[in-house]
């Protein structure tokens, strides 16, 4: 499979599953933007395009600092992308919307900005990137949405996180019927199980993962990001084309539904 010359946008992709799904596609030959949200994570995305360039596949790099729960920031990054990889027929083929942020606590000590501030990142920013990128959209295009088990799954003190991540399922299945009818769109959701990444070891409670690692039926251990990101690469590849409006779980057998 080749991605050379796709053009692909790749939101949160300084680090974890973000950055292992734009290396990927970058050993495939795309044109890739990495978004991240804050200057804290300039090292990081500049570390990611490093490796990216030591592939020496042909993949191009273009970085989006752009905070998605900014309502302009959507057309900030499709601008930048269009501008960075410019062709008379400039559009975007591949759309991985990865950016979100976890919170765990029960409900009663859940403040109301909690919630709305999980919403604007993982439900609405996931809406109005994808939002602004359609109309430029190379047909077939593909947006691959990331979830999570917890969409399906409960866990003590998930239930918002649970619920934002619910959200980006319905929307990606009711989006698939959308564009998929004339052009050929395809749209899915790759939900990871728990995976190693700095928000797992900073953010998730260590008896909540030793308790999803027993739970885990394959080798009973946590996912590699790049196991993640190779599901990611075979939806957006030719090969997929006829996949679309699905939830792939990759989580070593947590979620079987």
């Amino acid at each position: 499979m080749s991605l050379a010359g796709k053009i692909a946008i790749v939101t949160g992709a300084s680090r974890g599953i973000g950055a292992s799904i734009a290396i990927e596609l970058a050993k495939q030959g795309a044109y890739i933007t990495l978004t991240h949200s804050s200057p804290s994570s300039g090292p990081e995305i500049e570390a990611v395009v490093a490796t990216i360039s030591a592939l020496n596949t042909g993949a191009r790099t273009n970085i989006v600092l752009a905070d998605l729960t900014c309502p302009d920031s959507a057309s900030k990054i499709l601008t930048s992308t269009l501008s960075a990889f410019p062709a008379p027929d400039s559009k975007i083929d591949i759309l991985i919307n990865n950016a979100a942020v976890f919170h765990c606590a029960p409900l009663p000590a859940t403040t109301p900005s909690d919630i709305l501030n999980l919403f604007a990142l993982n439900v609405h920013g996931t809406i109005l990137l994808t939002r602004a990128v359609l109309p430029n959209l190379r047909a077939p295009g593909r947006i691959i949405n990331l979830s999570s088990v917890a969409a399906r799954r409960g866990s003590l003190g998930g239930s918002i996180y649970a619920a934002t991540k619910a959200a980006v399922e319905g929307f990606t299945r009711a989006l698939a019927f959308e564009i998929g009818i004339k052009d050929g769109h395809t749209v899915n959701v790759v939900a990871p199980g728990v995976t190693e990444s700095r928000m797992l070891r900073e953010q998730v409670p260590v008896e909540l993962t030793d308790f999803m690692k027993l739970s885990t039926p394959l080798q009973q251990r946590v996912g590699r990001t790049e196991e993640v990101a190779k599901v990611v690469l075979f939806l957006v590849g030719r090969d997929a084309g006829w996949v679309t409006g699905q939830t792939v779980c990759v989580s070593g057998g947590l979620n079987m539904i």
